[in-house]
């Protein structure tokens, strides 16, 4: 089904696929600033949103801000506004010579004209959790939950809560379309077939977030080689060598990959949990992203050739072993960039 309410094309939920490459996004993740997980065995972990004031000062041209100073002038949380980029509420614009991503002074302008400010453009990222979205729609939480499993709700972030258990949130947006355009499922019996994969214990939340995720990033990209490493990011291992046993473009895919989860949790088994949800795991969702990965592997090649080791060191340095476990063992470099990095935004809302 469409996922609606959000200004996006992602296709999730009961075809089993990723993202259109049409859906709304901007936030620009890579290898510049933050820490935080990439997904994929091949594609390791990596670094996330750059949000040091210096960087952002020597980066940004004339007429644009930083995330920083732009989420201050629009009265929104760091939470909020990163979201707000990610659904294209927020346009963004690259920096200079690549850098952070930055918003022209005129599109702050603009937001703070519009009616309601701050509270609507707030209003239109509120996420909430599983009880509150419960009773946006009217229904009890096992049922919003049973609607959310079979794919008729897509989460559009979670979090881990102090008992290493994911919470799952959803766009209040989202929910508020998914009333008035699906009324029939929010009361009497759900039809079996709707369901019944859910009954066998499938659950479509952590697919139908990475396909909206990945659809959010190549909507933000015109690069061919950063289309491809954002579509090979949710692969495995396995399938990461079979479909670029170039090492070179492997090398190359690791340093444009980009951030899916930009929390860094302490314990191994809080890791564990989190690089379950990076990797697609549905036979279906591997053939598209597979595929995505293909598509845009032809495009890039025919625009230029990765570097090699003796055009670039920057493209295999700091790598590491291409596809060395569930975070390509990159985790004492993330380690150590924790200590650089900003802490990690408070997830708005709650829920189970």
């Amino acid at each position: 089904m469409s996922i609606s309410g959000t200004r996006t094309q992602v296709r999730t939920g009961r075809d089993g696929g990723g993202a259109a490459a049409g859906t709304g996004g901007t936030v620009r993740t890579g290898t510049r600033g933050g820490t935080g997980f990439r997904a994929g065995a091949g594609l390791g972990g990596g670094v996330g949103l750059g949000y040091g004031s210096e960087a952002e000062a020597a980066e940004t041209g004339a007429g644009a801000v930083g995330f920083i100073r732009a989420a201050r002038e629009l009265e929104l949380k760091r939470g909020e506004f990163e979201l707000a980029t990610q659904l294209g509420h927020i346009r963004t614009e690259a920096g200079k010579a690549g850098g952070r991503r930055q918003v022209r002074q005129e599109e702050i302008e603009r937001l703070r004209a519009l009616d309601g400010f701050p509270d609507a453009l707030r209003e239109r990222v509120r996420t909430v959790g599983t009880a509150d979205g419960a009773a946006l729609l009217s229904v009890s939480p096992g049922r919003f939950t049973r609607l959310a499993k079979a794919g008729f709700i897509a989460p559009v972030h979670f979090y881990l809560n102090r008992y290493r258990t994911v919470v799952w949130l959803y766009l209040a947006d989202d929910l508020r379309s998914f009333a008035s355009w699906e009324p029939w499922l929010r009361t009497g019996r759900l039809p079996r077939g709707l369901c019944a994969g859910v009954d066998e214990g499938d659950d479509r939340r952590p697919r139908n977030w990475r396909g909206r995720r990945i659809g959010h990033l190549l909507h933000e990209s015109e690069d061919p080689w950063e289309r491809a490493a954002v579509a090979g990011c949710v692969l495995d291992a396995a399938h990461l060598a079979e479909l670029v046993p170039d090492v070179y473009e492997r090398a190359y895919l690791n340093r444009l990959a980009p951030v899916l989860f930009r929390a860094f949790p302490e314990s191994e088994a809080a890791r564990s949990t989190v690089g379950r949800l990076l990797l697609a795991d549905h036979p279906e969702e591997i053939r598209w992203h597979s595929t995505s990965l293909g598509t845009f592997l032809e495009e890039a090649r025919r625009v230029r050739p990765a570097p090699r080791a003796e055009e670039s060191t920057t493209c295999t340095e700091g790598v590491g072993p291409p596809f060395g476990g569930p975070f390509g063992g990159l985790l004492t470099r993330l380690r150590l960039g924790r200590d650089r990095a900003p802490a990690p935004a408070v997830p708005e809302g709650s829920g189970e």
